[in-house]
């Protein structure tokens, strides 16, 4: 029996789940975190995108020397879940065609690292739908937002398993789980 990959979606939340513009609400930043993000990055080599945060990152990262996830980020296969022509030259980037939830079953059963979902709250929301997503990684900022987009809102029950959890120097909550099916 072979191991499948795991798709891995990793996000800064608000402690209210807001998952969206993440800059205006973390409250600061520590080495336990940026550990965190580097020890996540590294069991993966793809990463699948939705279109809006394509076209965020597109004009960001390439040349971005924000560390190790410029050169992950830009080096890793990228699948944008995109009904358009991608217009920007981004090395390794790819639209992804047909049914999301089947490309990515496909891409499961591939041989490879894990799968990250970052920042596309949309792509996850729905591979979590389709139950596709194995783990969320999660940064809680102490702070409440009040409004934006939830990462978990309008979905179904969803069981989790913690797999870790901590508080950094910065107040951060960091919460790795498991998606129990």
């Amino acid at each position: 029996m072979t191991n499948q990959r795991k798709v891995v979606a990793a996000y800064f939340l608000s402690l209210d789940g807001v998952a969206e513009k993440a800059n205006e609400f973390l409250t600061g930043w520590d080495d336990e975190t940026d550990a965190a993000g580097q020890k996540l990055i590294a069991t993966q080599d793809t990463v699948l995108l939705g279109r809006r945060t394509y076209d965020e990152w597109s004009g960001y990262w390439p040349t971005s020397d924000v560390e190790p996830f410029a050169s992950f980020v830009n080096a890793a296969p990228k699948y944008v879940a995109t009904s358009s022509p991608l217009d920007d030259a981004w090395a390794n980037s790819h639209p992804i065609t047909g049914d999301l939830a089947e490309f990515v079953r496909d891409l499961k059963s591939r041989p490879g690292a894990d799968i990250g979902i970052h920042g596309s709250i949309s792509v996850t929301r729905s591979l979590l739908e389709a139950g596709l997503v194995d783990e969320l990684h999660l940064v809680i900022a102490p702070t409440v937002v009040g409004t934006g987009q939830q990462l978990l809102d309008s979905l179904g029950p969803l069981r989790l398993e913690t797999i870790y959890g901590t508080k950094t120097p910065a107040g951060h909550i960091l919460a790795d789980y498991r998606v129990v099916r």
